[in-house]
């Protein structure tokens, strides 16, 4: 009997949003864990755990797991967590293991590198220039409307479309002051970027030794203009631009810009009348539920598929159903509500019905909520985007939620 593979895994997220991952690997693979504190609901799923001060610290980590490699050899690093990712990197090049290109990451994580990668190679990509002051921004010569982005944020986080110079004036601050915690910070940190008119995708893709499998494509949901808050996402196993040979050359192509090799990336492609342009890629599984989603529609399973290329071994991503697969979610209506109740009622055909907030919190929609505004969601297989559209519509009615200004 093979014994089964060691895999390192630096730290893991929430719970309802990663732990799928960990339920799927875990019988395939001993998974030890680096984390901030002793786990709780991951235990189940562990071979063995290290808590260490920070998980952010690369140096920290390094020496953690070449001791950690000397007792027990890893075969493979693995990390979903944006602001993890680099330190990750970190360890695979210590070790010598697949994906272990800091530099590789970073090129995905500091998205000014992206651009310049991508444009050295010419891949097809909105005009975008690093700009650190609102002169510089209206400076710009990418016409209007155009994008503000900060430069290493997901999620769209700080993103805002704006249609004149007095709309840039006043967004600039949501652009150059939103973060989160434990992100990385530049001096200068903004993006101006051309607007590019169409239809927002992404591509979940494993990549074994330079080889481009995607295995998962996803149509993506926008609310709340001017900002991209990401409301929900499709998942259609019968996709036709899964055979679109336009695509998977730019998609390609986007990855041999970066020199990405090893690992798994989120590419977010806009389809566009004149073709595919690049909006950035992430050296990581896709957020917001959208491979799990993806495994409803396909059967192809995202954390086995990571797993195994983080071991150097290729990635099982052949589809074995035509189905499928949303997830919506769902915010409040007014800035500063206070929920005085939540929750969903009778529905049927629907895969999960989640609330992520109880009475008591606070929230507000985007901008002021974000995702972090988000206070449920839901997720539905079915035959069809129709059909999956309507059961998520009928869970939308079915959540009720009861609040007040604060």
């Amino acid at each position: 009997m093979t014994t089964r593979p060691h895999l390192l895994v630096v730290a893991t997220g929430m719970r309802l949003f990663r732990e799928y991952l960990l339920r799927s690997i875990a019988p395939r693979y001993r998974i030890h864990m680096f984390l901030h504190g002793e786990p709780t609901w991951e235990q189940e799923y562990l071979d063995g755990w290290t808590v260490l001060e920070s998980t952010l610290d690369a140096a920290a980590l390094v020496a953690a797991a070449r001791e950690l490699h000397e007792q027990a050899p890893i075969e493979g690093v693995l990390c979903w967590d944006e602001a993890r990712i680099l330190p990750a990197a970190a360890v695979a090049e210590a070790l010598g293991l697949p994906g272990g290109d800091v530099a590789m990451i970073n090129r995905c994580r500091d998205k000014h590198l992206t651009r310049l990668a991508l444009d050295g190679y010419g891949v097809p990509q909105p005009r975008s220039v690093l700009v650190n002051s609102v002169e510089e921004a209206l400076a710009v010569d990418v016409g209007w409307p155009r994008i503000l982005k900060p430069r290493a944020l997901a999620a769209s986080l700080g993103v805002v479309k704006v249609g004149s110079p007095e709309e840039l004036v006043a967004q600039w601050s949501f652009a150059h002051d939103t973060t989160v915690p434990e992100a990385p910070s530049y001096d200068v940190r903004v993006l101006v970027e051309e607007f590019a008119d169409g239809y927002e995708i992404s591509v979940d893709s494993a990549v074994f030794q330079g080889q481009v499998m995607p295995f998962c494509l996803a149509g993506k949901e926008i609310g709340y203009p001017p900002y991209a808050e990401e409301v929900g996402h499709f998942v259609d196993a019968a996709d036709p631009l899964l055979a679109d040979d336009q695509l998977i050359q730019v998609l390609v192509d986007a990855h041999k810009a970066i020199a990405f090799t090893d690992g798994v990336t989120h590419t977010e492609i806009m389809i566009t009348a004149d073709g595919p342009r690049v909006i950035e890629i992430n050296a990581r599984l896709g957020g917001d539920l959208i491979p799990y989603v993806g495994m409803l529609a396909t059967g192809v399973d995202p954390g086995l598929a990571a797993a195994a290329v983080a071991c150097g071994r290729p990635p099982e991503v052949a589809a074995d159903r035509a189905l499928v697969g949303g997830v919506r979610f769902f915010y409040v209506d007014e800035d500063d509500t206070v929920l005085d109740s939540i929750g969903f009622g009778a529905v049927e055909g629907v895969d999960q019905l989640v609330t992520l907030m109880g009475p008591g919190d606070v929230t507000s929609p985007p901008p002021a909520g974000t995702l972090w505004g988000r206070i449920a969601y839901a997720t539905v297989v079915a035959g069809s985007v129709d059909e999956c559209r309507a059961r998520l519509e009928e869970a939308a009615m079915a959540l009720d939620w009861r609040g007040h200004r604060k």
